[in-house]
C-alpha cells in the first residue's frame, strides 16, 4: 500500500495468509521443542475448557434485553 511520501508500507500478511504463516510457525516450535509442546498443550486445553464453559454458561443463562448497557461509557 501506498502513503502519501510515496513509500511502499511494510506490513504483515493478513487474512487467510496470515493465518497460515503463524500455524507453521507454531507447528515448527512446538515439534522442534518438548518443552513448547507441554505448554501448548496446557494451553489449548485451558482455553477449551473455558471457551466450553462459557458457551455452557451463555447457553443456559442468556443475556436479557434489560442486562445490556447501551450506553457502556455513560457518555452523552
Amino acid at each position: 500500500m501506498n502513503d502519501d511520501s510515496g513509500e511502499v508500507e511494510k506490513r504483515p500478511a493478513r487474512g487467510l495468509l496470515g493465518l497460515v504463516v503463524v500455524g507453521i510457525a507454531i507447528a515448527v516450535i512446538v515439534i522442534m521443542l518438548p518443552a513448547a509442546r507441554w505448554f501448548f498443550l496446557i494451553s489449548v486445553a485451558v482455553g477449551v475448557i473455558v471457551a466450553g464453559g462459557l458457551h455452557l454458561w451463555h447457553r443456559f443463562r442468556p443475556l436479557k434485553e434489560e442486562d445490556v448497557d447501551k450506553r457502556p461509557l455513560k457518555l452523552d
